[in-house]
């Protein structure tokens, strides 16, 4: 059965989950599908005429196969550059889950693939008692998890995988980025990765400042396609 539906999470802040959703979503799109980004939640919104945008949602934003509303993609875009719990309180505002639900249906009643991005690690919280894996929880999204290349990337990778299914979450597959370019033995702790977690590879981002596009060359996707 085909996944209309992901959520792509991360080892930890700074890894690349952006450019790795972004290559998939071209990955898909060029497997012929209509596919749409979505950033749920998003802190270091910058202000605009047009109102808060942040950079990781313009970039699903311009991924996608259409132009949509920026509200959709992005519900709650936080100007702080901070945890989203943090950020959220400095303002005033409470981060729930219907709402954000409603924008995530809306997109995915237009696309065939929708690749929903988290916000940090896997337990990043939101808010009293809300933590950014309930998003995956909630809405029964497999998970594409995206490891940034780089030394303790080995505990960290095992670490999240082991949380995603004490959650009792789906890992579909994980995304290798390599973030630190001059990271030794890099080779032999992919294999490591492919070897221990407990769900295959869906591809090696290459270090630089890759199109999306390009990148998504990188990416096989079987696991979703199937």
């Amino acid at each position: 059965m085909s996944v209309p539906a992901v959520f792509v999470a991360g080892t930890d802040t700074g890894i690349g989950k952006t450019h790795a959703a972004c290559a998939l979503l071209h990955a898909l799109r060029q497997a012929g599908e209509s596919a749409c980004g979505m950033k749920p939640v998003a802190s270091g919104c910058m202000e605009t005429p047009d109102g808060r945008r942040n950079e990781d949602a313009l970039a699903l934003l311009a991924a996608g196969s259409v132009p949509l509303p920026y509200e959709l993609v992005n519900p709650i875009a936080l100007r702080e550059a901070l945890s989203p719990h943090l950020a959220a309180a400095h303002e005033g505002v409470s981060i729930a889950l219907p709402p954000l639900r409603e924008a995530f249906d809306a997109l995915q009643a237009s696309h065939d693939r929708v690749v929903v991005e988290g916000v940090g690690g896997w337990m990043v919280p939101l808010g009293p008692g809300l933590l950014a894996s309930e998003i995956a929880k909630a809405w029964e999204l497999p998970v594409i998890l995206v490891v940034g290349l780089r030394l303790g990337c080995l505990s960290h990778a095992l670490l999240t995988a082991r949380a995603i299914a004490a959650d009792g979450c789906r890992l579909l597959g994980w995304i290798a980025n390599r973030i630190d370019p001059a990271m030794e033995a890099a080779d032999e702790n992919l294999a490591t990765l492919r070897a221990l977690l407990p769900a295959p590879c869906l591809g090696v981002l290459p270090h630089g400042e890759v199109e999306p596009a390009l990148a998504a060359r990188h990416l096989h996707l079987k696991s979703m396609m199937a």
